[in-house]
């Protein structure tokens, strides 16, 4: 694992292929809004499902405070088309199966296998402005995501 990202941090740069087949860059989506990037578990298991739903149901928020919503878990593209099909995601979820993009932020395992559930919002500046880290409180992750952003616009 490499170092931890902490607030105040520069937001590693990352490619990742979306499932349309086309690239996402971390860089580029910085250039047009701010970013909530979260790291989930797994496709279709009850907290996952839970926090992608709460993201997709407060989605226009998270628009009209200039921010883009990115999910990333370690399953494969299939898996997340059948995921953003089944709950009608708005949002990209990106595949990193080498856990190359978790590492690179330095998110924990839970007991060492189990793929951490973290949530970073990243602001325009490519600066990281928060982190959330819980396995347990999946909504959480959308409200106090949605909190930061207000405090952004604010300053």
């Amino acid at each position: 694992m490499s170092e931890k990202i902490n607030v105040g941090d520069k937001a590693p740069d990352f490619e990742l292929i979306k499932p349309d087949g086309s690239m996402f860059r971390l860089k580029d989506q910085l250039k047009d809004t701010n970013v909530v990037l979260y790291f989930y578990p797994k496709d279709n298991t009850p907290g996952c499902t839970k926090q992608a739903c709460g993201f997709r149901d407060q989605y226009e928020v998270f628009k009209e405070h200039e921010a883009e919503v990115v999910g990333i878990s370690s399953d494969n593209s299939d898996s997340h088309d059948k995921f953003e099909r089944s709950h009608r995601l708005p949002f990209v979820l990106l595949s990193d199966t080498d856990n190359k993009v978790r590492n690179l932020f330095g998110v924990p395992r839970k007991f060492g296998i189990i793929p951490g559930r973290v949530t970073y919002v990243i602001d325009k500046n490519g600066i990281v402005r928060y982190i959330f880290n819980s396995m347990t409180r999946p909504l959480e992750h959308v409200k106090n995501a949605l909190d930061v952003l207000k405090d952004i616009e604010k300053k």
